[in-house]
């Protein structure tokens, strides 16, 4: 579990290590042409922009600042598994303390995500067709190296590094948003905004129809396995919520919907050609959810979207 005070040390430790995201105010019906009736205001949190190309830059940062000021970090650096953005985080992180990286993902992991992690220095190991055979190896690895472990999502710090987004995006639209729609893999994304907005703000999670953990895990009442595939599987290839995530979700009363391939490849390719975003699919989920009619705001609502991810090809939306 984690506290607001655990967001708000976090916010301290990694000051001056993110970069502060833009937010982008639209009209909701604008958005969601097919509701007449809906009237109100929504904003588009572009945290697709942050270091690395997506949110984890924050809990990564916050997981090995944490452990640099408490003299934790060993000489072996850190490890990782990751479908791909965690890893870019952390091998990113681990680059500005001057730490050693090295980071399995599977073998399904996209070229560029790939590319990027050497680039940034990192050791990449390619393991398996899933997540799971990725995060296997690399526990096996910092059993025998002693390294930090860095786990993508179910760390205290990697959940309250995240959800300094929200306390950011309260800050920026002066605190005016009734609700936040949050794209969901593993859930340490969630985990973060909904504990830091617990009581200010509801939180919706979107999930696609075919990597449903949150939904899973609040319809049997803890977190569950469940089979994963589909456009925003290496994002959000999570085969199970974390333990983290789903005490935060189930204190702050959150709530799933769900939404589909179709409709999320359609929401990144919207994005592009009306907004000039270039989201991967992961990054467009939460918007999916409006623009599909899966969630759909009462009248006046202010709505807030996260536009988590853009570690993508843009070929395929020219």
């Amino acid at each position: 579990m984690i506290e607001v005070s655990d967001v708000q040390d976090a916010a301290r430790r990694i000051a001056g290590h993110v970069r502060r995201t833009p937010v982008m105010r639209l009209d909701l019906a604008a958005f969601v042409p097919q509701d007449p009736g809906v009237a109100g205001t929504m904003w588009w949190k572009l945290e697709h922009t942050q270091h690395t190309g997506s949110f984890k830059a924050r809990g990564a940062f916050n997981r090995i600042l944490a452990a640099f000021e408490a003299d934790e970090l060993p000489e072996a650096g850190i490890v990782a598994a990751s479908g791909g953005n965690a890893g870019l985080a952390f091998a990113y992180a681990a680059s500005q303390v001057g730490a050693k990286a090295e980071v399995y993902v599977p073998e399904t992991a996209p070229a560029v995500k790939v590319a990027r992690l050497r680039a940034l220095g990192a050791t990449v190991v390619q393991v398996g067709v899933k997540y799971a055979d990725a995060y296997e190896a690399a526990i096996k690895r910092q059993e025998d190296t002693g390294a930090l472990f860095c786990h993508p999502y179910d760390q205290p710090e990697m959940c309250a590094g995240a959800g300094t987004i929200a306390l950011e995006l309260m800050e920026q639209t002066k605190g005016e948003i009734d609700t936040v729609l949050v794209a969901v893999g593993g859930g340490g994304l969630i985990a973060g905004v909904a504990t830091a907005l617990d009581g200010r703000a509801e939180v919706v999670s979107v999930e696609p129809h075919n990597a449903p953990t949150l939904n899973a895990a609040l319809q049997a009442g803890k977190p569950v396995h469940v089979e994963v595939s589909g456009v925003a599987a290496d994002a959000l290839g999570a085969s199970r919520l974390g333990e983290i995530p789903y005490a935060a979700v189930t204190r702050a009363g959150v709530r799933s919907v769900l939404v589909t391939d179709e409709t999320i490849s359609a929401t990144r390719r919207r994005l592009w050609e009306e907004y000039r975003l270039v989201v991967e699919p992961s990054g467009a989920t939460a918007a999916a959810a409006l623009a599909s009619g899966a969630y759909r705001p009462a009248e006046g609502e202010r709505v807030a979207v996260l536009l988590c991810g853009a570690n993508t090809s843009p070929d395929d939306l020219a």
